[in-house]
């Protein structure tokens, strides 16, 4: 995959990210509360940095120190390339841009990958669906995304079971769901998709392994 020059914000986020990874495992480990002053200011200028960087008015980025910037690593997603067995894709029109997407989301603690992302498909489309196969693990810098953190996002070949659809129980994060065949496609595809989606279908031809970095 081409990886393209970081913009001038894109830069400052991912300094700003790695500050609050470097001071929420410093917060961590420290025994020592001069220390923990000191990362506490390194985490500080991590969320000024941000805020500079997605032109955020700083309070909105204080409600995140707790859930966000005390948490060390990048952030962890899962999408599930569901396709039947006519060779559609199905995507959902995400409420929060309009654009098209694969149903997918954050990972929890105590589920793997797979089940993740299973657990997102369901939520976000009420359809229940199986993992075949892995298409890849995507590095949010290089494929697109357009988030403020770090992210891994894993992508999954998944298969519907069933022709039973449930009401999604997350009708706020999505306003429609859709097939689509590969050569149909709808516009307005979210970048990060648009880059992984020929994976999906690579590896649902078997077509190779999956992708990585």
């Amino acid at each position: 995959m081409e990886t393209k020059p970081l913009t001038v914000a894109q830069q400052l986020a991912l300094w700003a990210d790695q500050l609050r990874d470097a001071s929420a495992m410093g917060l961590h480990f420290t025994k020592n509360v001069y220390d923990a002053a000191h990362y506490k200011t390194v985490q500080d200028v991590a969320m000024a940095l941000l805020a500079l960087a997605t032109d955020t008015p700083l309070a909105e980025m204080e409600p995140l120190r707790a859930p966000v910037f005390s948490r060390p690593t990048p952030f962890s997603g899962g999408d599930g390339a569901v396709i039947d067995a006519e060779g559609r894709l199905l995507l959902i029109r995400r409420a929060d841009n309009g654009l098209w997407a694969m149903p997918g989301g954050a990972l929890e603690v105590g589920e793997t990958p797979a089940e993740g992302t299973l657990r997102e498909v369901w939520e976000e489309t009420g359809v229940r669906a199986e993992a075949t196969a892995l298409v890849g693990v995507f590095d949010s810098r290089r494929c697109g995304s357009a988030t403020r953190h770090h992210l891994y996002h894993f992508v999954f070949l998944c298969r519907p079971l069933g022709a039973v659809v449930e009401p999604p129980i997350h009708l706020h994060e999505s306003l429609e769901r859709g097939w689509f065949a590969e050569d149909a496609l709808p516009p307005g595809l979210d970048p990060g998709h648009r880059t992984r989606i020929p994976h999906a279908f690579r590896v649902w031809r078997g077509e190779g392994a999956a992708f990585f970095d």
